[in-house]
């Protein structure tokens, strides 16, 4: 099939441009995302919302990819926790060719067909969950491989890709398709087809997790407190909820341990 992550940048000579020119041309093309992005809207709540159905009846949700990919899943899956609250288990992101993927690529591990279900199978997948596979292109064999065998076991599969028609969207069942087009940097898809794949994962996760109650008003009231920063938002937090003084505030947030807790302790006195 014909990619249109593939094909050749819009803008000549790189090497001859200016600086300034290349940050101009990069931003100009990275406009183009948010508009991608939003026509694939309807897909994209399709996936948001049975994922949020099958969580909320006890599910996981898994991200599998290779490269940038694998990259930005796990990125997304561990960040959820602290964002949160969740257990560390809910939202799993698996590279290709393992946790060391991520910091190296690991020769071919994307073309392996069968790793991806061998790596869910380390955490027990089941029909309960929901399987993502990310992958710009839509052809990585890593991802196509998982999806197939996820969907042989009868386990919900999405996907996003950034091409149009590819065997990755054809082997899931809630396909997220944005088409970004040629990359500025001819076939560097770490650029907007990775930024519009970011922008998909922080609507996938952040509209699943308050559809889940993890959220209050448009607080992140179940945050961990895993460093001085977050405590001083949780503390104003738990002063914006109370009227308490910060001292106090400050006080019954380490007592409960999180924003959620310490305003609903409040308020049970």
């Amino acid at each position: 099939m014909e990619t249109t992550t593939e094909r050749e940048s819009h803008y000549k000579n790189l090497e001859k441009q200016t600086v300034r020119e290349i940050l101009e041309n990069i931003n100009n093309e990275d406009k183009t995302v948010p508009l991608a992005v939003e026509k694939s809207l309807p897909q994209i709540e399709a996936l948001a919302s049975i994922t949020a159905e099958k969580m909320k009846a006890g599910g996981r949700l898994f991200y599998i990819g290779a490269g940038t990919s694998g990259r930005l899943g796990v990125v997304d899956a561990s960040e959820c926790p602290p964002t949160f609250g969740v257990p560390f288990d809910m939202v799993v992101g698996l590279i290709a060719g393992g946790d060391g993927a991520i910091r190296k690529a690991v020769e071919f591990a994307e073309d392996d067909t069968v790793q991806a279900w061998a790596d869910l199978q380390a955490y027990d997948v089941n029909n309960k969950d929901v399987v993502v596979g990310i992958a710009a292109s839509g052809t990585t064999p890593y991802v196509i491989g998982g999806l197939k065998t996820a969907n042989e076991h009868n386990i919900v599969t999405g996907c996003i890709v950034c091409n149009s028609g590819s065997p990755v969207a054809a082997a899931a069942q809630y396909p997220v398709e944005v088409v970004t087009g040629p990359e500025f940097l001819t076939g560097s898809t770490r650029m907007k087809a990775g930024t519009a794949q970011k922008l998909v994962l922080n609507m996938l996760s952040t509209s699943v997790m308050i559809q889940l109650g993890r959220v209050k008003g448009n607080r992140m009231v179940d945050m961990q407190l895993s460093n001085n920063k977050l405590v001083n938002r949780g503390t104003h937090m738990v002063m914006e909820a109370t009227g308490l003084s910060e001292e106090d505030a400050a006080g019954l947030l380490k007592q409960y341990g999180s924003v959620r807790s310490a305003v609903d302790h409040y308020f049970k006195k």
